[in-house]
């Protein structure tokens, strides 16, 4: 199902986060894991001069920009949730966002979602930009053990394998999926009721 871009781009603003799930087996035990329909987030970050949007992204293999447009018709049957700060931003914070999120172009992505590694992965990006440029925390930075506990019935052996045999439980990450049930967030946009 394609998504009414005109309707949803006269929704959104710069600043909110883009809630997707990419159709990939790694990204599809991610949004299991989490116990979410979603695997990859994006920060829309700009608007050009002809109204449409930029997202700000960390995906393989480097972080980049991407058209919204693009961004959305990557997700799986076009999936779509976009979720604000509660407030809005003002026009200096969206000014340290758009900086901090410059800073963080080009990096490598990190298949093995590890948040104190050097390289990104889209929930860390997010996650790293909103709270270096305003200090606000959107989602939870969590270990493989807390976050497993939550869903015991994951099946295990497809991590282990991933992981070469071993899970790295004290290692810690952040999720799309606290990201999207982040009660500094609001939702202005979904389309998961066409879905149900």
């Amino acid at each position: 199902m394609q998504p009414d871009f005109e309707h949803i781009e006269s929704l959104v603003k710069p600043g909110d986060f883009v809630f997707t799930r990419i159709d990939n087996i790694l990204y599809k035990k991610v949004a299991d894991t989490s116990c979410s329909w979603s695997s990859h987030v994006g920060l829309i970050i700009d608007q050009n001069d002809d109204g449409s949007f930029v997202v700000a992204e960390s995906k393989v293999p480097r972080s980049t920009y991407s058209s919204f447009r693009s961004f959305v018709e990557r997700s799986e049957g076009g999936r779509l949730e976009v979720r604000r700060l509660k407030g809005g931003l003002k026009d200096d914070q969206l000014t340290k966002l758009q900086q901090e999120a410059e800073s963080r172009m080009g990096l490598w992505y990190h298949f093995r979602f590890n948040y104190d590694s050097k390289k990104q992965f889209c929930s860390k990006f997010a996650y790293d930009v909103y709270h270096k440029a305003l200090g606000i925390e959107v989602g939870k930075i969590e270990t493989f053990t807390e976050l497993l506990h939550r869903n015991p019935q994951t099946p295990m052996g497809f991590w282990k394998l991933w992981f070469f045999g071993r899970i790295p439980m004290q290692q810690r990450t952040v999720t799309p999926a606290s990201q999207l049930e982040s009660t500094n967030l609001e939702t202005v946009y979904s389309n998961l009721e066409n879905f149900r």
